[in-house]
């Protein structure tokens, strides 16, 4: 019998299978970074019934945005906007969470407000890229956050899980993975302060556990979750000892009673798949420190997905590519369908091409 096809429960929720829509960054955004009628009907294509869907990195601030055309959550009429993205999904029996992002060194000074340098734990540069008007650019570099104006960011987070929570969605996820601002901080590669956030593993894990705690307050701990990029290298982050850095951050967590740990497996690079056999090392490691469900990603096909369930490292898996080349990805899992290929050059920005355009087995039926 199929593990993907089981039910299962995070937080309140009970699902009726185990596939979940990773969040993607599509950049697809309307004027003012407000989700429209295309991020609608994109995200209602791959709702099915009893699943889960984590919607795209969302930036809390406008100091937080890392890539031209993602969809904000800091604004009214950006809450207006994904109120109608999840009825939608709602309309269609799926849960979604929202990913609450900081971009941090991630950034460009073309996406900052008045051209201010971005900012993360330590003035370190990423080597990574920010999507701006004119294209991808090289990062800009940070400025180093002052301690006092780090309750302020918690607190962008705080602001931001509740507009989430007014526009309806079941739950946040914090983007806690990929190089962005709390990975800067959690990872020593990019934290090099010396106040209560950097230093020990305890100071650097504050800043992740203080938003977390910040969603919890408006949320409750089960309708909260978060990402991790263990060993992670995307944007240039590095740690000098990953099995102890977030090792503490997983237990840690426990004390929230989570809806789940999101984890991202070393195969994979930002958005690139590195390598199709390494084990999910990330999920057997942390699987025996964290205590409530955990969602592995990371190249997987139905097949590995069905291994590392069946192995027990984790309870849900998500797909990302696959979910973009198949808005009815779990039922085609489920029937053994051929899976629709990907167009790579689509993924970043444009318009429906690549977007809303792959057909379900259903409608490439009709057409045939």
């Amino acid at each position: 019998m199929s593990q993907l096809f089981t039910s299962t429960n995070i937080g309140p929720y009970t699902l009726s299978h185990r596939i979940v829509m990773a969040p993607l960054t599509r950049m697809r955004s309307g004027p003012g970074d407000v989700p429209g009628d295309l991020m609608r009907e994109y995200y209602a294509q791959r709702a099915t019934q009893g699943g889960l869907i984590v919607a795209e990195a969302t930036p809390i601030s406008p100091g937080a945005i890392g890539y031209l055309g993602a969809p904000g959550i800091y604004a009214d009429e950006q809450v207006a906007g994904w109120t109608k993205v999840v009825d939608a999904v709602h309309a269609k029996g799926s849960r979604i969470f929202l990913q609450l992002f900081h971009a941090g060194r991630q950034s460009h000074i073309d996406l900052t407000p008045n051209g201010e340098a971005p900012i993360a734990p330590s003035a370190l540069p990423s080597d990574g890229f920010a999507y701006t008007a004119e294209g991808w650019k090289a990062t800009s570099m940070p400025r180093a956050l002052e301690t006092h104006e780090i309750a302020g960011i918690v607190e962008e987070f705080r602001r931001a899980a509740e507009r989430a929570l007014n526009a309806g969605f079941d739950g946040v996820e914090i983007h806690g993975a990929n190089g962005y601002l709390p990975d800067q901080f959690l990872q020593d590669g990019s934290n090099k302060r010396t106040d209560e956030y950097g230093g020990s593993i305890e100071n650097r894990a504050r800043f992740l556990l203080e938003i977390t705690q910040a969603a919890v307050s408006v949320w409750g701990g089960e309708r909260v979750a978060v990402r991790l990029g263990p060993s992670g290298t995307w944007g240039g982050m590095s740690d000098s000892d990953p099995n102890a850095t977030f090792g503490y951050a997983a237990d840690q967590l426990n004390r929230f009673g989570l809806a789940y740990l999101h984890l991202i497996e070393p195969r994979i690079k930002g958005s690139e798949l590195v390598s199709e056999g390494l084990a999910p090392v990330a999920s057997r490691h942390l699987r025996k420190i964290f205590k409530g469900p955990i969602i592995a990603a990371g190249g997987f096909t139905p097949e590995s997905a069905e291994h590392i369930l069946g192995e027990g490292s984790a309870d849900l898996v998500a797909f990302g590519r696959h979910f973009i080349s198949n808005p009815d990805l779990p039922e085609r899992v489920r029937k053994g369908l051929p899976l629709n290929a990907y167009d790579r050059d689509t993924f970043y920005g444009g318009d429906a091409r690549g977007y809303t355009d792959y057909a379900s087995a259903d409608e490439a039926a009709v057409a045939a």
